[in-house]
């Protein structure tokens, strides 16, 4: 059954705020509408490639929901991801089969500016380092726009790849496999192997969603060795130290070969985003300020 990237959720403390900052970055930012039964509402970045960033905020404390606590305990930033199903039902039951528990499918919508109402169902996994499932009821048109929305002033066209920091490669694998199903059925996303990177601290594994990528990160320990003999400190390791497992940085296409190297944290409202249309001498400058799964 093919899953594909469906949004990423980047959880912001003033929506308004973060509308006008992405603009000024030079996305082209829908406003969303309310989440009904929540205190929730978004706005969206839509890519050509059909993906899109999720911009969220609360209008009242919602100490319930896994979203909030984190924008609370850590800042603004990418809190969570979601694939989406040509069935939800169908996919929670194919996951089961394989040894895989999803909660769900759960009914949720939301109310456009317009007026449009929107249904769709959600399942949600039983570890952080898997994305949950959103499929929809109503046309999917509907809450994912079409047309000249898609088109950005930065070029922006689509998700080249999502890195997600996990505590166990092995075992997060495993559940991959579940979730994702035959990886030879034409069309079906592709699990890569995990492979140790180089220095034998961290290892890696590629997941290949159509057009996207999904690089798996682990590290050896949680900051083991970090700083004992001048070593520089591991970044997964900070990560997983710092929040746990999870979506932590996104590199988006571009058609501009001018794009911004990588947006401030402060424009970006804690997300960190990197374009991959700049020139030779600024992927030079990035190799070498970034991790290397980037």
């Amino acid at each position: 059954m093919t899953l594909q990237l469906d949004h990423i959720v980047i959880a912001v403390t003033d929506l308004e705020a973060s509308i006008s900052d992405y603009t000024a970055l030079g996305f082209n930012v829908q406003r969303g509408g309310d989440h009904p039964g929540r205190t929730t509402h978004n706005a969206l970045v839509v890519f050509a490639d059909g993906s899109y960033f999720e911009l969220i905020a609360w209008k009242a404390p919602a100490p319930q929901e896994r979203w909030w606590q984190l924008l609370q305990r850590h800042g603004e930033g990418i809190v969570d991801f979601a694939l989406l199903p040509t069935s939800t039902a169908e996919t929670v039951e194919a996951a089961a089969r394989r040894g895989l528990v999803l909660d769900g499918p759960l009914d949720g919508g939301r109310v456009r500016p317009d007026g449009e109402r929107l249904s769709w169902q959600t399942a949600r996994p039983p570890s952080l380092d898997l994305p949950f499932l959103c499929g929809d009821i109503t046309p999917r048109a509907l809450r994912v726009p079409e047309g000249d929305v898609r088109v950005h002033p930065n070029g922006a066209t689509g998700v080249a790849s999502l890195a997600i920091a996990v505590h166990d490669l092995d075992a997060t694998l495993s559940r991959y496999g579940a979730l994702l199903g035959d990886s030879e059925t034409p069309g079906s996303a592709r699990v890569g192997g995990a492979v140790t990177l180089p220095g034998g601290r961290s290892r890696l594994a590629l997941i290949e969603l159509g057009d996207s990528t999904l690089v798996l990160s682990s590290t050896r320990g949680a900051l083991e060795g970090a700083g004992a003999q001048g070593d520089a400190i591991d970044p997964i390791g900070a990560r997983l130290a710092l929040r746990g497992e999870g979506p932590f940085a996104v590199v988006l296409r571009t058609s501009l070969a001018g794009a911004p190297l990588s947006p401030d944290l402060a424009s970006t409202h804690g997300a960190s985003i990197e374009f991959d249309g700049y020139g030779e001498a600024q992927r030079t400058h990035a190799a070498s300020a970034r991790p290397a799964f980037l």
